[in-house]
């Protein structure tokens, strides 16, 4: 897998020669070792070439391994504030680069060149505490479903099939929207077959099931589809017949978004939310929604509750008699 390493190629970095070589090191150590996605491992890649190409100029020259081992807290302090200034990053991206920093560090101290104790001394950016926004159940529902378009869209009936199939997978049974469209013709949830498996974050694999509503949104879509699928090729494909790009769902949603007067908050996303937010509303066991959402943490799970306590007093304050009589606030 040391193709991960092309993520960064070692040529284009900021820096002295053995920095890029031990940058190319660790890219192919992310993906070979770590396993993780390409997509992170090109992440990490420019998060390393942004904070060198940084290092450059606050250093007053390419930055070597010595340097970096030689950085103080305050040129980390330094890079962040620099980024959140100049190129206006939100904390949840300062903190990715702060932990691509910081694995890359450990890099170092493995390969024994060094301790490199400067980015585990700087606290994370803290995190503005927002709750996910699941969308009611029936806007939920009337964005599954294929009817929906019909009317006010050109696109072919098979396109609009597929794209029900995708989201009623992410609302049905709590998808990410790369774990839709990540399942392969071969394992497609359809007829008897009442379960997926789907390779989540960390390259982790978990089986969900599939309810029989979800299984024929998938059975129309695959009658409807123009193109013989290969069983390992994927389940959802474009109009090319090429792998599904998570931009052309997303778009979708823009569409049905605007024409059922939704927010902006209604994203492929937050079916996920609502599919979580939903079950738990109706007594669904916290434990089990972890679970089918492949969290590792109970901690990640939890902030449904608080989902599910906000809106049961918005809907308290809404409705309760006492509240109304109190000019909607709770005594």
């Amino acid at each position: 897998m040391t193709s991960h390493a092309a993520a960064a190629p070692a040529a284009v970095l900021p820096g002295a020669a053995d920095i890029q070589d031990a940058v190319g090191r660790w890219l192919v150590f992310l993906g070979a070792e770590r396993r993780l996605s390409g997509k992170t491992v090109e992440a990490y890649g420019r998060d390393l070439r942004q904070f060198l190409a940084f290092l450059t100029g606050h250093l007053g020259g390419a930055p070597d391994v010595a340097a970096v081992l030689a950085l103080k807290p305050a040129d980390i302090r330094a890079f962040l504030a620099f980024r959140r200034a100049g190129a206006d990053v939100g904390s949840r991206s300062l903190m990715r680069q702060l932990a691509a920093l910081r694995s890359f560090s450990r890099h170092l101290e493995r390969e024994g060149l060094g301790v490199a104790s400067a980015f585990s001394a700087v606290k994370s950016p803290k995190l503005s505490k927002t709750l996910p926004r699941p969308l009611p159940a029936e806007a939920a529902v009337a964005v599954t479903g294929v009817d929906t378009r019909r009317d006010e869209s050109s696109k072919d009936e098979w396109v609009l099939a597929r794209d029900a199939a995708v989201l009623s997978l992410l609302y049905g049974s709590g998808l990410r929207i790369s774990e839709a469209l990540g399942i392969c013709r071969a394992d497609a949830p359809i007829g008897d077959r009442d379960s997926v498996t789907v390779i989540g974050k960390g390259r982790k694999t978990r089986t969900v099931p599939v309810l029989p509503q979800v299984r024929a949104a998938v059975g129309r879509y695959l009658t409807l589809c123009p193109f013989a699928l290969a069983p390992e090729g994927p389940l959802f494909v474009g109009v090319r017949g090429k792998a599904l790009s998570p931009r052309i769902i997303q778009l979708a949603v823009e569409e049905l978004r605007l024409a059922l007067g939704l927010p902006a908050s209604a994203t492929p996303h937050a079916l996920r939310h609502s599919f979580a937010t939903h079950l738990l509303s109706r007594g669904g066991d916290l434990r089990a929604i972890q679970e089918l959402l492949g969290h590792a943490s109970l901690s990640t799970t939890q902030v449904y509750t608080k989902v599910d306590s906000a809106r049961l007093l918005a809907v308290f304050d809404s409705a309760h008699p006492r509240a109304r009589l109190h000019g909607g606030g709770r005594e």
